[in-house]
């Protein structure tokens, strides 16, 4: 089938409403030396879904990112992003897809708008189109009246909005975000938060989201999956992981070297799981407000010291340490800035 032909049956499929997969990753490895990074690694997702890739630092989602952007080559297995395969393909794949970046890659001597011109050059968008394609990017994210502005006066917010405007110049079909709202204040996260949601609601674009902030992936994502130790451990929608945990979290501060106590808590009938996490006990109980009185009594015939104890519904945040036993901290959120040599070559 040559390039014409495929082209035509995307058409037709998209033209009768049928979604294809902007992402497809089957067996996907990559190996470092003696050290497998990403272990037979399977994905597919949709177009026009917005998707959460949450891993603590070292988990794989890294490399997985690196693999789907041409970055890195697959030990083994394949993968397919809006149709061309990453290794054979791989000029046609740069062109499908947009990256921003987590570390700030904007020339700050420029102005807004010409920052967005010399994307535009380097992309090659038709000089016909770019001054139309580049107001167009500046109205979506509201930056029209700052279009003559140095970036250096910039604030932080503007700025995570003059890249998102920037990785969609060339209209990509598969959008990356890396940390999109790292070191941005609550309201500012929360600003962007909403221009991601008009860009995927609006022009049906997929993307790809990597986060350390539970909530923003609860908030963002159709789907999340987990990666820890180069493996997927959970992939679903964020409402379905927190329905699996079940129950309420109930979280007990208690000294480490207590390890007889815990073993005394897993078999209670209404405990369904128990994890220690730093110097914290975590519980998967039925009835929470039922269940502390009774842990706080079996604690004080044991002789164990509880500063505190709170109960709450399942977050995602509980989904990520059931499957991975940690949290994500901000010293560890993976340095992606080897990504930015995709710019290099696309």
């Amino acid at each position: 089938m040559s390039y014409a032909d495929i082209s035509v049956f995307l058409s037709v499929i998209q033209d009768q409403g049928v979604a294809m997969k902007a992402i497809i990753a089957k067996n996907l490895v990559k190996t470092f030396e003696d050290v497998e990074a990403v272990k037979r690694i399977n994905l597919e997702i949709d177009e026009g879904e917005l998707f959460g890739l949450l891993g603590p630092n070292g988990a794989g989602k890294t490399t997985t990112i690196s693999m789907l952007c041409t970055i890195l080559k697959p030990t083994s297995g394949s993968a397919k992003v809006w149709g061309y395969d990453v290794v054979h393909e791989s000029e046609n794949v740069r062109k499908s897809i947009g990256i921003v970046f987590q570390d700030p890659s904007l020339d700050d001597d420029l102005t807004g708008k010409e920052n967005l011109d010399f994307h535009a050059r380097l992309f090659q968008v038709p000089k016909a189109d770019r001054s139309d394609r580049i107001n167009e990017m500046l109205d979506l994210v509201e930056l029209k009246d700052k279009a003559n502005t140095s970036v250096k006066k910039y604030s932080g917010g503007m700025k995570r909005r003059l890249e998102i405007a920037r990785g969609l110049l060339h209209e990509p079909k598969v959008l990356f975000l890396d940390e999109p709202t790292l070191g941005l204040d609550p309201q500012t996260r929360r600003h962007i938060w909403d221009y991601i949601e008009k860009l995927n609601d609006e022009s049906n674009i997929t993307i790809i989201l990597t986060t350390h902030y539970m909530d923003e992936a609860d908030h963002l994502c159709d789907r999340v999956a987990i990666i820890d130790h180069g493996t997927i451990v959970a992939q679903e929608t964020p409402t379905e992981l927190k329905r699996r945990i079940g129950g309420d979290v109930v979280t007990m501060t208690i000294a480490p070297e207590n390890d007889k106590f815990i073993e005394k808590l897993e078999p209670l009938d209404f405990v369904r799981s128990v994890q220690h996490v730093d110097g914290s006990i975590r519980l998967s109980v039925d009835n929470g407000g039922t269940a502390i009185p009774i842990l706080m009594e079996l604690a004080r015939q044991e002789g164990v010291q509880v500063p505190s104890v709170t109960l709450k519904e399942p977050t995602l945040e509980d989904v990520f340490i059931k499957y991975t036993g940690r949290e994500i901290r901000p010293e560890e959120i993976s340095d992606l800035g080897h990504m930015k040599a995709i710019a290099r070559r696309l």
